[in-house]
């Protein structure tokens, strides 16, 4: 079904509205670049109007142009068309090696003492699955963050490539099947920014967006609390139902998460069993398991190598 944003999100330039310092560092270099670009642009416009009116046919006065059927040169025509575009060049290049360091999506963030908060960020047919490690949660379709927090996602898809993507918090990074990317971002101030799918990924793809809550400390630890209580159950054979593809996904929770299930995710699991494995034990420790239930439902006269047994 084709989604049809909100009027009021066509007149609102959330880039332009930032609400973190990532965000806020990528304005200044979205309104530095098109400056340094108008020095070019609004000249030549200008010029070309310029141009049109004091050459035209007919013109007379004392606007009208000097005849010069003989001139072929200007050395200070030269030097500003060549100079102005070069020194911007220039400028941009410095802004571009110095931002692409600053912004670095792999770089830690730190504010002072605070502890980041770890969030692993699965791309599925067409959902999302953000995971909390550390605090053994999970939700689809909804992302809660504490602000003034610097929160470190790492991002991987469980189905074709992908772009994760909150304008307002800032840099958009791609997720891509059996790779992990890294980002940081930080909410300096409540409240509730759209994320956004910005790859396009089939037919899905226009209802694959989440809404991202920035809340005070206190108000993460109680919506902590409220998961712990009624969220459901994330074992590697609900991921597995989760990774079949469908459309304009509801929010859910889970207050129990399997230790391995970005690790399912990362290493592609195709089967029930299989994801049930791997978010348990880890993809290796799923496939030990599967040898050993085939080692001891081997074929009466069958052994198993040498090197296998030894490492069992």
């Amino acid at each position: 079904m084709f989604h049809i944003p909100p009027l009021s999100d066509l007149f609102h330039m959330a880039l332009l509205d930032p609400k973190g310092p990532i965000g806020a560092d990528e304005k200044s270099l979205i309104l530095l670049a098109t400056g340094l670009m108008l020095l070019v642009v609004v000249p030549v416009i200008v010029l070309t109007l310029v141009f049109a009116w004091r050459y035209r046919a007919g013109q007379k006065g004392a606007f009208a142009a000097t005849y010069m059927p003989e001139w072929s040169h200007s050395g200070r025509i030269e030097a500003v068309i060549w100079g102005v575009p070069c020194l911007i060049i220039a400028a941009l290049a410095v802004v571009t090696w110095r931002s692409s360091h600053s912004l670095d999506p792999f770089r830690p963030l730190t504010l002072g003492n605070v502890k980041p908060v770890e969030v692993e960020v699965v791309s599925l047919d067409w959902k999302w699955l953000f995971i909390y490690p550390e605090l053994k949660l999970a939700s689809v379709n909804e992302l809660v963050v504490p602000t003034n927090t610097p929160v470190e996602f790492r991002l991987t898809s469980a189905s074709v490539m992908n772009s994760f993507f909150i304008p307002q918090l800032g840099s958009q990074i791609y997720t891509m099947t059996g790779m992990v990317t890294k980002l940081g971002l930080i909410a300096s101030q409540p409240g509730v920014y759209r994320g956004i799918s910005a790859n396009y990924s089939g037919d899905g793809f226009s209802g694959m967006h989440f809404e991202t809550h920035a809340v005070a400390p206190a108000d993460f630890q109680a919506w902590v609390t409220k998961v712990r209580a009624h969220g459901g159950t994330l074992d590697g054979a609900a991921y597995y139902g989760l990774t079949q593809p469908s459309e304009d996904v509801p929010v859910s929770t889970y207050a129990r998460v399997s230790p391995h299930v970005f690790a399912a995710a990362l290493a592609l699991c195709k089967s029930a069993q299989a994801c049930q494995q791997e978010a348990e034990h880890g993809p290796m420790g799923g496939m030990h398991m599967a040898m050993n239930q085939t080692s001891s439902t081997a074929m009466p006269g069958m052994t198993m190598p040498a090197a296998a047994k030894q490492e069992h």
